[in-house]
């Protein structure tokens, strides 16, 4: 059974409890809403911890936040949560 008739007949929501930078940039996540049904994304202080450590798509922002005078590890991390959100919603 594919996600979107799941959805249709059971009221089901799929979410994806994972997140990447780069399944957001590529547009990935967007076709997976648009084409599969997927409904969201879930995250957590471990989830994203995973994904930052796991990859090498958040080196540039790590970087950038590294150099603020703010960058203790929950601002970097605040700051890097809120783009994720951001750019997952389409806000950005």
């Amino acid at each position: 059974m594919d996600l979107k008739k799941l959805h249709q007949e059971y009221a089901q929501s799929i979410w994806l409890d994972y997140i990447r930078r780069h399944l957001l940039q590529s547009g990935e996540f967007a076709r997976l809403v648009k084409e599969d049904g997927v409904r969201g994304v879930t995250s957590n202080p471990s989830i994203f911890e995973k994904a930052i450590a796991g990859s090498t798509d958040y080196g540039p922002a790590l970087e950038r936040y590294e150099k603020r005078k703010d960058a203790t590890a929950s601002a970097i991390y605040e700051h890097l949560a809120v783009e994720e959100a951001a750019e997952g919603s389409g806000v950005v």
